[in-house]
């Protein structure tokens, strides 16, 4: 058996990594890798695959920094090429890119099966590129793997139920990835720790494009890191967009951008995660922190139904009183994902449909 897979995203080669190990456990598979070039950043590069212990690409793109419309048809276009060279039995695609859509459109149109890791997932904000993305992988995947019991339900009441594909709660290889590099975690340089901190992160274009709720979730950052060490990677655009507002931070600890393994770091060591990412507030689950989200929404409902998350938005009071009074659940071992056996689900999946 042969699987493209389709990969645009740091993130996503990461989660990717957890079902390449399984998938070397059996002779009888191939894999064929194709980066995009989605999301191009310098570390991507023969030491970030040797270090994070994943295969390299076999094929590399090169498309990014380019419009929604432009970077996937041109996306298209060379995936199908590959596709059309390599004649893979699966297409395996991840998560909500625009290189997702792209596998999956190439697919569809040549009649190669689409696997999609993280199908089902619904933040139901039709405004968000992801969301388009996710909604019409989905529809034209044969195997939807799904990382909840949410990301089930949403499919079955979307009607594919009724459609030729088949819906499987694989797990969420999100986990199966942060356990595997927990042990490969490493202690950033760049920062002085006080003792006891706070992991945050913001950069969604919601909070970081609206003046008023980025000043919102800083004025309470401020508040919360006089009690407590806030450490802050902060992403370069929100970096210059702090400073064209002329915004003074005087008690967050900002630190420049860390790699994968400084972030689990991070995060193993921290007390509590507040953040507008989406995969990190799964990833708190994961390492057993309270999160508090800057977000109106989320995808990962889960985590809000048992109190291990909660939504403060972007309202100074609101992430502040939540700060101080939200009692979070304690109790993390309920099993929400799969508990790492998600790579093990999928790829057995596969191999008995073949």
């Amino acid at each position: 058996m042969k699987i493209l897979t389709i990969l645009g995203a740091r993130l996503q080669f990461i989660k990717a990594g957890a079902i390449s190990r399984e998938i070397a456990k059996h002779k009888d598979i191939k894999e064929i890798i194709v980066h995009t070039g989605q999301h191009y950043d310098s570390n991507m590069s023969d030491i970030f695959f040797e270090q994070m212990k994943i295969p390299k690409p076999d094929y590399y793109l090169g498309i990014g920094g380019k419009t929604h419309g432009a970077m996937t048809g041109q996306m298209i276009e060379k995936i199908e090429e590959v596709a059309f060279k390599e004649k893979p039995d699966i297409i395996m695609v991840y998560g909500d890119t625009n290189s997702t859509l792209a596998g999956a459109i190439v697919g569809s149109k040549i009649h190669i099966p689409i696997a999609h890791v993280e199908a089902g997932l619904r933040s139901f904000n039709m405004r968000m590129p992801e969301e388009v993305n996710r909604i019409l992988t989905d529809r034209v995947s044969k195997w939807l793997f799904c990382p909840t019991d949410n990301a089930v339900e949403n499919l079955k009441k979307e009607g594919f139920d009724s459609f030729d594909c088949k819906i499987i709660k694989s797990g969420d290889v999100m986990q199966d990835a942060a356990l595997f590099y927990r042990q490969y975690a490493k202690k950033t340089e760049n920062v002085e720790i006080e003792g006891n901190f706070i992991l945050s992160t913001i950069h969604r274009a919601e909070n970081t494009d609206n003046e008023n709720r980025l000043k919102n979730i800083f004025e309470a950052l401020e508040v919360i890191a006089k009690e407590k060490q806030v450490i802050l990677p902060l992403h370069p655009r929100t970096k210059k967009i702090i400073q064209n507002l002329g915004l003074e931070l005087k008690n967050i600890t900002l630190i420049e951008p860390v790699g994968y393994l400084e972030m689990v770091w991070l995060l193993d060591n921290s007390d509590m995660v507040i953040t507008d990412s989406g995969g990190l507030q799964k990833e708190a689950f994961f390492f057993k922190k309270p999160c508090i989200t800057l977000r109106d929404e989320t995808e990962w409902v889960e985590l809000i139904e048992n109190k291990f998350n909660v939504l403060a938005g972007a309202n100074k009071e609101k992430i502040l009183d939540v700060y101080k009074n939200f009692e979070f659940n304690d109790n993390f071992e309920i099993d929400l994902y799969g508990g790492g056996k998600a790579s093990k689900n999928i790829i057995k999946e596969l191999i008995g449909d073949k």
